[in-house]
C-alpha cells in the first residue's frame, strides 16, 4: 500500500454479499475534529447488510440516496495513525474503539484499512480485551444503552411523537429481551442485570447455557414455548429481532410497562394504548462518552462480549453470508490484516 491508497471492501452496485470486492481505495483525509485509525477489527452488524442490498425492506420512497463506490461498516477497533490540529484528548498511538458517523448512509466507511473518524465518536479501547472483541461493542453496546440506560442525544425519532426515555431499571424491574443471544440482545441482557433488574431472555435452547453464564435469571427457549404464552408481568420488553411482530409481547408487560422494538413495523398501537403500555423506539447513534463508560464495565469484568465468528476482510461477503444464516450468538467480526 501506498502512503495514499489502502485496501477496502467496496460495492459498486447493491445486490448480495457477492457485490463486496476487496480493492484498492484512497486513504481518508482528516477533517477538523477527526482522527485517523489505522484500522484492526470491524464489526459487522444489520444496517451493513441492509444498506447493501440497497435497504428493500422500506418503501422506496425511504430508501436514501448513496454514491458508488460505497464502503459498508461503522463499528472500528485500531490505532490512532493521525490526529487533526484541533483534537485533544487522543493521541497517535492510542488503541480505540467507536462506531463512527452513525447514522449516515455510506459515510461510516469502517470495511477499511483507514478510517476517518470523529474524535467524539472514539473511546480509549479497554485494555483487557483485544481489537476484535473491542470492535464488537460499540453499535451494540450503544443500542443496548440507549435503549436501556440513557438515550445520549435529543435527536427525535421522526417515527413517534415524543422521545424515548429509558425506564429506570432497578430491583424488583423485570426486563424481557427477545433475541437475547445476539449482538444488541447478549448486552442489553448484561446491563439490564447491572441495574439490578430481573431478565428473561428468551432464544433458542442451544444459547441456554451461555444466556445463563451472562446473568438471565431465565431463559425461554422460543423453539419449544412461545414467550408471551408463559412471561407476565414484565415492566420492560426489548425486541432485538423483530418489529411487525413485536406486539405479541404485549401481553407480557405490566400496565403501564414499556415496548421498545428495535425495528419498524409494530402494528399494536391500539391494543397497547388500552393497557396503558408506552411503545417506545430510538435511533442509535455514536457517542464517544457513552463508549467510555462501556469500557470501564468492560474492563472491571461487568460485562464482556462474545463473537460469533471471525473472517479476514478480504472475505466480508462470506462474513455477510454467515449473518444471513441467523441464529448468531454475539458478533461478527472482521480482522484487518
Amino acid at each position: 500500500m501506498s502512503a495514499t491508497m489502502m485496501k477496502a471492501v467496496r460495492q459498486h452496485a447493491f445486490g448480495g454479499p457477492d457485490v463486496l470486492l476487496y480493492e484498492d481505495a484512497p486513504v481518508p483525509q482528516l477533517q477538523a475534529g477527526e482522527v485517523l485509525v489505522r484500522v484492526h477489527a470491524v464489526g459487522v452488524n444489520p444496517p451493513d447488510w441492509y444498506l447493501r442490498d440497497g435497504y428493500k425492506m422500506l418503501p422506496p420512497a425511504w430508501r436514501p440516496t448513496v454514491t458508488f463506490p460505497l464502503i459498508l461498516g461503522s463499528d472500528i477497533a485500531g490505532v490512532i495513525a493521525a490526529v487533526a490540529a484541533d483534537v485533544h484528548g487522543f493521541a497517535v498511538g492510542d488503541a480505540v474503539f467507536g462506531m463512527v458517523k452513525f447514522p449516515s448512509t455510506g459515510a461510516s466507511a469502517a470495511y477499511a484499512e483507514y478510517v476517518a473518524a470523529p474524535a467524539s465518536d472514539l473511546a480509549i479501547k479497554p485494555a483487557n480485551i483485544d481489537h476484535i472483541h473491542a470492535a464488537a461493542v460499540p453499535m451494540a453496546g450503544l443500542t443496548a444503552w440507549q435503549y436501556l440506560i440513557e438515550l445520549g442525544h435529543d435527536v427525535q425519532n421522526p417515527f413517534q411523537p415524543m422521545p424515548h426515555r429509558p425506564v429506570a431499571l432497578a430491583a424488583g424491574k423485570t426486563v424481557l429481551v427477545n433475541g437475547a443471544a445476539g449482538g444488541v440482545g447478549h448486552m442489553a441482557v448484561q446491563l439490564a442485570k447491572w441495574q439490578g433488574a430481573r431478565v428473561i431472555a428468551v432464544a433458542s435452547g442451544k444459547h441456554t447455557a451461555f444466556l445463563r453464564d451472562l446473568g438471565a435469571d431465565d431463559v425461554i427457549d422460543y423453539t419449544q414455548t412461545p414467550a408471551e404464552d408463559v412471561a407476565r408481568d414484565v415492566d420492560v420488553v426489548l425486541d432485538t429481532l423483530t418489529g411487525p411482530t413485536s406486539a405479541r409481547f404485549l401481553r407480557t408487560l405490566k400496565r403501564g410497562g414499556m415496548m421498545s422494538p428495535v425495528f419498524l413495523g409494530f402494528d399494536g398501537a391500539d391494543e397497547a394504548a388500552a393497557r396503558a403500555i408506552t411503545v417506545s423506539m430510538t435511533q442509535v447513534r455514536s457517542n464517544g462518552a457513552q463508549l467510555a463508560q462501556l469500557a470501564t464495565l468492560l474492563e472491571n469484568g461487568t460485562i464482556k462480549v462474545a463473537i460469533d465468528s471471525t473472517f479476514l476482510l478480504a472475505d466480508a461477503g462470506t462474513a455477510h453470508a454467515r449473518a444471513a444464516q441467523g441464529h448468531i450468538q454475539g458478533k461478527i467480526v472482521l480482522r484487518v490484516a
